[in-house]
Parts: C-alpha cells; sequence; structure tokens
C-alpha cells in the first residue's frame, strides 16, 4: 500500500479504516502484475464537496458530482475513489485492461473484493455511473447520517442498534 493511499484511509471514519485497509491489501495480491491500488480520494470537507459540484455549474469543467455539501458519502468519511497505479508511476481509470494477464480485468478485480466486503460500486449506479467510487452505505443515506450527532473529532456517532451498525 502507498503513502497517499494509507494517508487518506487515516482520514476515513475510524469504523471502516481497518476494513478498508484490508480491502486495500487484497486488490494489492489480487493484482499480480504491474497495476496496484491507490485511494485518490477518502474523506471530503463540505466545502470540498460543494467546490467539486461547482465543476460544469457555476465553475469550469465538466460535472463531476450531482452532490452538494453534506450529500456525498464522502463528507462522512464512508466513501472513497480509487485509481490503478502502473509501475509505481502512472494513473490509470482503465477499466478493461488486465496488467496481469489472468484473464480479469484488474479494475473487476477489485470491484469484485469491494463488493464481497458490502461496499457499493459507483459503476453500478443507473444514471451518473462513477466508476472510481465505492461507498459503504449506513443508514442507506446521506439524509440520515446528516442527522447524526458528530464526536470531538467531527466524525457522525453511529449508534449501537442492528441497522445501524457497520456491515461485516
Amino acid at each position: 500500500m502507498d503513502k497517499p493511499t494509507q494517508q487518506r484511509i487515516d482520514k476515513l471514519h475510524p469504523s471502516v479504516r481497518s476494513e478498508v485497509t484490508l480491502i486495500i491489501e487484497e486488490c494489492d495480491k489480487a493484482l499480480t502484475g504491474k497495476a496496484k491500488i491507490r485511494i485518490t480520494e477518502g474523506l471530503r470537507t463540505i466545502e470540498e464537496q460543494n467546490l467539486l459540484y461547482a465543476k460544469g455549474r457555476t465553475a469550469s469543467g465538466k460535472k463531476v458530482t450531482n452532490a452538494k455539501g453534506g450529500q456525498s458519502i464522502h463528507n462522512y468519511g464512508f466513501a472513497v475513489d480509487i485509481c490503478l497505479i502502473i509501475d509505481g508511476k502512472e494513473a490509470s481509470w482503465d477499466t478493461k485492461k488486465d496488467w496481469d494477464n489472468d484473464k480479469i480485468a484488474d479494475w473487476y478485480e477489485c470491484v469484485k473484493i469491494f463488493a464481497k466486503h458490502s461496499w457499493e460500486w459507483g459503476g453500478n449506479w443507473k444514471t451518473f455511473k462513477d466508476m472510481p467510487h465505492f461507498e459503504k452505505r449506513y443508514l442507506n443515506s446521506w439524509q440520515k447520517l446528516s442527522k447524526l450527532k458528530k464526536d470531538k473529532t467531527g466524525y457522525v456517532i453511529l449508534n449501537e442498534t442492528k441497522d445501524e451498525e457497520p456491515k461485516k
């Protein structure tokens, strides 16, 4: 696991850090060629989210999100975006390339590993597909997450009830 990925994991919600570490380790083990996984985005502030939302609307560029600040699972530390790093240098978002020649696209090897851990993939969304995006859904929505109290470090406090606990 590279340093940027570890730094981004360290900022995720504490309840998912060890699981994301495990997922990244499993992806890197599965990718036996020159590709390795990197988390490019993790926890995102409301301000950062609003800047992304402005792209293609009030700021130049292509639309990259439909979520305003507070409406993204990133804002609560339960989402990551990934890329593949090729030969330790070049970032790739190629979902079809099979760098380890095992007849399975490297990207989809990672998609399967995230799915095994009950992470939702943005590539499965019906509209506005977000191929690099994976999220752990708690309480099923950002609306419910936004109503939770936060601890002194700013993370939402997950209640200890069955429907709100992280899925294993």
